[in-house]
């Protein structure tokens, strides 16, 4: 389940970050997340959620909280939130759902670089930039992504699923297929 920053037990949470958690009360049911790893803990995590709009701020929170709780420095805890909501956005505007109707979104932290991973059901078109447009109401989300990452990429499964990732402060572990 999503919780807020502060609710994370013996940890220091920066007062940005706090005030974001507390900014984030008040607003609708947080839906049903599933979470592999606890927060903080580890080098990864992974959460599946539905596969509805609510999925989006939903993972932003769940990403921060968890980055701070990790001592990640702020751009990058920045750079993060706004990857990982292009990329959930991006899944739901243009793919499949998972097989259990989740979208799974999975990220690796390692000497303050963070490695996001974005998995869906596929889609009848590859993740690419659009191009430049300056009129353009949408189409600007992976341009974005670009810009922010040290790298990133799309690997495609055998069960045509499809998995964006993304590496952030630092080179990734991978090597781009972009």
């Amino acid at each position: 389940m999503v919780g807020d920053v502060a609710d994370v037990p013996g940890e220091e949470v920066p007062a940005l970050m706090a005030t974001r958690a507390r900014s984030a009360q008040g607003r609708k049911q947080e839906p049903q997340v599933q979470t592999a790893g606890v927060p903080g803990s580890g080098q990864a995590r992974t959460v599946r959620l539905p596969w509805n709009a609510s999925a989006v701020p939903a993972i932003r929170r769940t990403i921060v909280a968890d980055l701070v709780v990790r001592s990640v420095p702020a751009d990058v805890i920045d750079e993060a939130e706004i990857v990982v909501s292009e990329l959930v956005a991006n899944a739901l505007r243009h793919a499949r759902a998972l097989p259990d109707g989740t979208v799974r979104v999975h990220w690796k932290v390692k000497n303050g670089a963070v490695e996001v991973e974005v998995s869906d059901g596929g889609g009848p078109t590859e993740p690419r930039p659009a191009p430049r447009s300056t009129w353009a109401a949408a189409g600007r989300g992976l341009r974005i992504v670009r810009n922010l990452a040290h790298e990133w990429g799309v690997q495609e499964d055998r069960a045509g699923g499809r998995t964006v990732w993304v590496a952030l402060g630092g080179p990734s572990r991978r090597r781009s297929t972009s």
